[in-house]
């Protein structure tokens, strides 16, 4: 099944491993069974440490689980796992090994944390760019956890489940047969709602003090990562706060604008931003978010983290990026991953046929709509200005597409559903401003992006959009504070910008230390 180069790759990948991993597969009379298995031993061939068992246990469709010295962990697989999930399943194969980014102590303590047993299904689609990352990270945490088990489910080899729990976007994980999440997700922000939900009230955790260091970088994006490498360069202690190394990048496909590069795409340099910063002796706090920065005004500032943890340091680098902006109408919340999506891309296929609706007439608008009008019956794009933001050249191409309409000064008003799943949505004619209503399947928001600046609202000075602002060395309204990147008020958000802007930013936090 797997081909003979891609053989040769997972040679050079298992080369480490060091310790046996089995393959526990369920019997099946599903059609796809022999497919599974085929694939399992290919697998297998590639390193004499992993073995396939074949088991006892029956399925409706393939399914198998991951072994370590003679037990089972808690990763198991629902469906084939080719496309997009094919890497999950090496991924297992690492990690349950002892292998690959596994998490710190800090995260690990917060995962057994976790009051159990939690049994978690993860749909998934083996086109959808997303999924793989919630996979990942649920599967990562059920190897730290006795009582946690993560079940990758293929939605196209159990469309009846899928319809009758109403699961209209992927991915959609659900913990004890209530929904939790939808939608792309990192592993911080799958702990935060699992800690939520599941936290072990009856042991409080105590505060863990990380001591202090020089600089302390809050965010992993281009700018946060390169603020970094620059203050350590410096010779300064430095920490790095992310919920993820890569940050926004890490959902960009395609990246054929950062100067030397011809060609990148955001995974793959979010890779490459964390092997970079792992070359130097950065302390890198992953899989975490800051709650609140005291003593804003002094010499030294505290910086207590949603973990629990926290430190002092003498400058704080903000390089916290922007995300993708939300409607904040009624209804969007209620209706994500029902009818209420963000990715063209991954969630667009369970659109086959039907009526959707992409708010936002910029680029990422349009192509979304354009991408949409190849598999959907009717696409209606909604754009808040007279007249449409993208290139003329993608404007010109939507323009041509027979089942695509147009509307313009149109201020989305609400996201109707029927409890279940969303039927239309309502918007105001902004010329009139007469309420008007229409039918749908399903609604891609596209409305660009909005700086993570929440946290330090009221500690440093934003302008009317959230941009924080900052003098042209990158210095805030506060002494010791610096941001850059997509958080500030600098013009056009790239990537390269980002990045230069991060390590001037660094070199001004090392000058003014050098002038106290």
């Amino acid at each position: 099944m797997l081909d003979t180069a891609l053989k040769d790759q997972l040679r050079t990948v298992f080369q480490g491993l060091n310790q046996p991993v089995s393959l526990h597969l369920a019997s099946s009379s599903h059609e796809k069974q022999s497919e599974l298995q085929s694939m399992l031993e290919d697998v297998a061939s590639c390193s004499d440490k992993i073995e396939v068992i074949n088991g006892t246990d029956s399925a409706a469709v393939p399914t198998f689980r991951i072994g370590k010295a003679g037990q089972l962990t808690g990763i198991t697989f629902q469906g084939v796992p080719g496309g997009h999930e094919f890497t999950s399943l090496v991924l297992a194969i690492m990690n349950t090994a002892g292998l690959g980014k596994l998490p710190d102590a800090g995260i690990i303590s917060r995962i057994q944390s976790l009051k159990g047993p939690l049994d978690i299904k993860t749909y998934v689609s083996l086109s959808c760019e997303n999924c793989p990352d919630v996979v990942q990270a649920l599967n990562l945490m059920s190897l730290y956890h006795k009582d946690f088990r993560n079940t990758m489910v293929d939605g196209s080899l159990v469309t009846e489940e899928m319809t009758s729990m109403n699961i209209q976007g992927v991915p959609s994980v659900y913990v004890n047969g209530e929904a939790i999440h939808s939608g792309r997700a990192n592993l911080a922000e799958l702990l935060q709602k699992l800690e939520e939900r599941y936290a072990d009230t009856s042991k409080e955790r105590e505060p863990v003090n990380l001591g202090h260091a020089d600089v302390v970088v809050v965010g992993g994006g281009p700018a946060g990562s390169s603020a970094a490498i620059y203050s350590v360069r410096k010779g300064l202690s430095t920490f790095l706060i992310a919920e993820k190394i890569g940050g926004q990048i890490q959902e960009t496909k395609g990246i054929e604008n950062l100067i030397s590069t011809i060609y990148t795409e955001g995974p793959q340099l979010s890779a490459n931003l964390d092997k970079h910063l792992r070359s130097y002796p950065v302390q890198v706090l992953e899989h975490r978010r800051v709650d609140k920065i005291e003593d804003i005004d002094a010499k030294q500032k505290k910086i207590t983290l949603n973990s629990g943890e926290y430190l002092t340091t003498d400058a704080v680098i903000i390089a916290t990026g922007a995300k993708w902006r939300e409607l904040g109408v009624p209804g969007e919340k209620q209706y994500i991953g029902r009818g209420v999506a963000f990715c063209p891309h991954c969630d667009g296929p369970y659109y086959k046929g039907k009526k959707v609706a992409v708010i936002g007439g910029g680029n990422s608008g349009v192509e979304a709509a354009i991408d949409l009008a190849g598999i959907c019956q009717e696409v209606v794009l909604f754009e808040f200005m007279d007249k449409l933001k993208a290139d003329e050249v993608l404007v010109k191409k939507l323009k041509s597409l027979p089942n695509v309409s147009i509307v313009t000064q149109a201020k989305t008003h609400e996201v109707l559903g029927n409890g279940e799943k969303v039927i239309g949505m309502s918007y105001q004619d902004r010329k009139t401003e007469d309420i008007h209503s229409i039918d749908l399947d399903g609604i891609f928001v596209q409305i660009g992006l909005s700086p993570n600046s929440a946290a330090f609202k009221g500690l440093v000075e934003v302008n009317p959009f959230g941009e924080i602002v900052v003098d042209p060395k990158g210095r805030t309204s506060k002494p010791g504070v610096y941001a850059a990147g997509d958080v500030t008020t600098i013009p056009f958000k790239q990537i390269v910008i980002a990045m230069g802007e991060g390590a001037k930013v660094a070199l001004t936090a090392f000058e003014d230390r050098m002038r106290a």
